[in-house]
């Protein structure tokens, strides 16, 4: 369908849609939106930064219509904070023309404020799963209303661990006349069990082959030795004026706050914000706004903020280090190339990381081009520990292939055990002669003879 007006939204949608400057649904929004307002349980799978969100969300906004009672009747919820307000923003930017009221709650902050917004009446609720629980345990949060359940980023769900919980809330909210969506970005086998048991005979709208990277989207790697290359590599890079807006992702907070401080040293202070799961829910909030508003150029994040992040224009993206979560990958690069924009991500490879790219790229279906290492990058030598740890990385990466795999780690350490064996024995063996040849020489000492006082006994 070409226009919205097709999908036949409402005059207040259209509204809406038309000042947040949308012309024209896209693929995922045109074939998601009439099977949802027809009432159909629905699977969409399709690319970050294809319009997922508006692809349910506007169909819930058709059949809720307006205010109604107090308690919800549309529960939407995601597995992080992050993309719990970037849905509940969305939200409420295409209900604008609307008394429909939207209530969004998450961790990290106190229930207090949550729950009386939560008292003074919801229509469509936004949550983390967590957080819908600790209120539905306080008694403040009747769920048998529930008319639609909306769980978004299905795979990053299953990641995280929430299956027990989604299973507890699917107890708590009515099966009858529920209607069910589920939208992910891949299809992996946790995922697909969830789809066994959430959704009744859906209809699935598979844009692009799951885990496909959007084509408005430029990947490269480069080949590293070693930590402090990828730190030069990134101080180059970050010297190029067109990289104007520039996520970084990181394998765990640690690293995220010794590059979030290496670079307020090399570019100031106003130049660069982190968020991770260490930093508080409104710090977090406070340095997504800077983001987003333009007032940093730079944003250092874990995985925890792949999937929270809705920025236009993001110019880059940069891999600091190679996801193990292999889908994260796509969703980490889908932070650039949104809407039709043309995006750079780039990753930076260790040789103990090409066991994982290997699998991404069997993912996506794709090769992801080499470059080299820029002319001007210093690169300087791995220090000894640095080795040790990356070739016991890339032995552990071949035991797991073949469990009959020794490898070079191990044995080096089984011929210096040997070679510690052999060294002990010889000192042995040297002590035992040292104290033969001791004892040869001593002098020899007479003792005096004791006289046997016994008398022998003679027969009568």
């Amino acid at each position: 369908m070409a226009t919205f007006e097709e999908l036949k939204l409402n005059k207040q949608l259209l509204t809406a849609i038309a000042e947040a400057g949308f012309t024209e649904p896209t693929p995922i929004q045109a074939r998601a939106i009439p099977l949802i307002l027809a009432g159909h349980d629905v699977l969409g799978i399709a690319q970050t930064g294809t319009g997922k969100t508006a692809a349910y969300v506007l169909p819930l906004l058709m059949k809720i219509k307006y205010a109604q009672g107090s308690f919800p009747r549309a529960l939407i919820i995601s597995p992080t904070r992050e993309l719990a307000v970037q849905i509940a923003t969305a939200t409420q930017q295409f209900a604008k023309y609307t008394d429909l009221r939207i209530v969004c709650v998450y961790g990290g902050v106190g229930m207090k404020n949550q729950i009386k917004q939560i008292q003074q009446g919801v229509d469509i609720l936004i949550a983390t799963p967590g957080r819908l629980l600790d209120i539905y345990f306080e008694g403040e949060l009747p769920l048998k209303q529930i008319e639609i359940f909306v769980i978004d980023e299905a795979d990053k769900m299953m990641d995280m661990g929430f299956m027990p919980q989604i299973n507890q809330i699917l107890e708590l909210i009515p099966a009858k006349k529920r209607q069910n969506l589920l939208f992910s970005a891949t299809m992996p086998p946790k995922v697909m069990q969830l789809v066994e048991e959430f959704l009744e005979y859906p209809q699935i709208v598979e844009i692009t082959p799951q885990a496909t990277p959007a084509q408005t989207i430029s990947q490269s790697l480069i080949e590293v030795p070693n930590f402090k290359t990828k730190i030069n590599l990134l101080a180059h890079f970050l010297q190029n004026p067109t990289w104007q807006k520039v996520i970084i992702f990181t394998r765990t907070r640690l690293f995220a706050e010794n590059i979030y401080r290496f670079l307020k040293r090399k570019l100031g202070q106003e130049a660069v914000r982190t968020v991770h799961a260490n930093k508080a829910q409104q710090t977090r909030i406070n340095a997504m706004n800077d983001f987003k508003e333009g007032n940093v150029r730079i944003l250092v994040a874990t995985d925890v903020a792949a999937r929270g992040i809705d920025v236009s224009q993001v110019s880059h993206v940069v891999n600091f280090d190679v996801p193990l979560v292999y889908e994260d990958y796509v969703h980490r690069i889908g932070r650039t190339g949104r809407a039709n924009h043309k995006g750079e991500a780039i990753t930076f490879v260790l040789p103990s990381d090409e066991y994982h790219i290997r699998k991404i790229e069997k993912i996506i279906k794709m090769t992801i081009p080499r470059l080299p290492i820029p002319a001007g990058v210093e690169v300087p030598e791995t220090d000894f520990e640095e080795k040790q740890a990356i070739a016991k990385a890339i032995d552990d990466q071949r035991k797991k292939e073949n469990p009959d795999f020794q490898g070079a780690f191990h044995e080096k350490k089984a011929k210096n055990i040997s070679s510690k064996k052999k060294s002990k024995a010889k000192s042995i063996s040297k002590n035992s002669q040292k104290s033969i040849k001791k004892s040869n020489t001593q002098p020899k000492t007479n003792y005096p003879k004791t006289k046997n006082k016994s008398k022998k006994k003679t027969s009568p």
